[in-house]
């Protein structure tokens, strides 16, 4: 079976919901130690191959050739969720590599964060690109095109060498021939591509530890990327979200993407964690990936309480009272 009940949700002491999904965990070899529904289910990554999509630009040192922050480069990684200190390190990108905003394939959204966006209402704010939570991505190509001398207007075009450049890399970390990985177009407009869900999980063990990459440029940047996450987590997210709670643990390098796909890599354990909540939904990550960190004895008690904080198992009204609970229900299977 594809998907396996992973959360259950109860009101009153009756089952109101149930979030399925699967989940797949692999040694440094790629090997299945554990998993739950198909553990081999293909799965788009979407923001969650914002790590891959961002190699080339970590690879060509366009931090130092633009002369960026550690801050403004994490961003070419993250989907930031539009605080203004997101925002002010992206106008310093835009300005320091001299790429006008309008450049960006990205549509002109408002921000992700509730927060922020009510302050650009208030403000009267017209949707921008850079408001978009794809567009330190975005604003990374242009550099690298810049950079290399490729078109720039036509970055997001499946056959650029930069795009192709990408899905080499994840051929690279996951031994899958280029023309077996499905391609299809992301909410942002860019090529994103699929793999299998203990793919996903092994490509993320490899950038968390860069040694088991072959290539020497690519294990460098591999980890480089890794450094400028865990420094700076609010940057990937913003100062509340999953992502940010999971890299604030310099044993982790975790992404999550639209559509319920999740992937973790872990240093010490030398263990790789990729899952997919079949209706889509984020709110369910935090009790799964706690869940799973439990069962496999993972000993950082610190980042399972931050998840379980950030999203709490009980179940309030609009009172704030306990009106139900959330379950982790799963087990994982040898």
């Amino acid at each position: 079976m594809e998907f396996l009940p992973l959360v259950e949700e109860y009101r009153g002491g009756l089952l109101e919901n149930v979030h399925f999904g699967a989940i797949s965990i692999v040694d440094e070899r790629g090997k299945i130690l554990y998993g739950v529904g198909d553990p081999e289910r293909m799965t788009y990554l979407r923001s969650a191959a914002k790590a891959f999509q961002a190699m080339p630009a970590i690879k060509r040192g366009v931090q130092d050739a633009f002369g960026l922050s550690d801050r403004e480069t994490a961003l070419f990684m993250a989907s930031h969720r539009g605080e203004s200190y997101h925002i002010d390190s992206l106008e310093a990108i835009l300005h320091k590599a001299g790429i006008e905003e309008e450049s960006l394939h990205c549509g002109s959204t408002y921000p992700l964060n509730e927060e922020a966006k009510a302050e650009r209402y208030r403000a009267g704010d017209e949707k921008r690109k850079i408001f978009h939570n794809c567009s330190g991505k975005h604003s990374g190509m242009i550099a690298v095109c810049r950079l290399e001398g490729w078109d720039e207007a036509s970055y997001y075009e499946p056959d650029h060498p930069l795009q192709k450049e990408i899905i080499q890399t994840a051929s690279e970390l996951t031994g899958l021939a280029p023309e077996d990985i499905p391609l299809g177009i992301d909410g942002c407009g860019l090529p994103v591509f699929a793999l299998p869900l203990d793919k996903i999980a092994w490509s993320y063990l490899k950038l968390a530890c860069p040694d088991l990459i072959e290539d020497a440029p690519t294990s460098e940047a591999a980890a480089r990327m890794g450094r400028l996450a865990n420094d700076n987590p609010e940057m990937i997210a913003d100062r509340h979200f999953v992502c940010t709670e999971l890299l604030k643990d310099d044993n982790l390098f975790a992404k999550g993407g639209a559509k319920g796909v999740y992937a973790i890599g872990l240093r010490k354990e030398r263990l790789g964690i990729a899952l997919k909540v079949s209706d889509g939904s984020e709110q369910v990550w935090p009790c799964i990936i706690a869940t799973i960190l439990e069962k496999i004895g993972y000993d950082n008690s610190d980042t399972i309480d931050r998840l379980y904080k950030l999203v709490p198992n009980e179940i309030v009204n609009d009172a704030g009272e306990q009106v139900g609970e959330r379950r982790a229900v799963f087990e994982m299977v040898k």
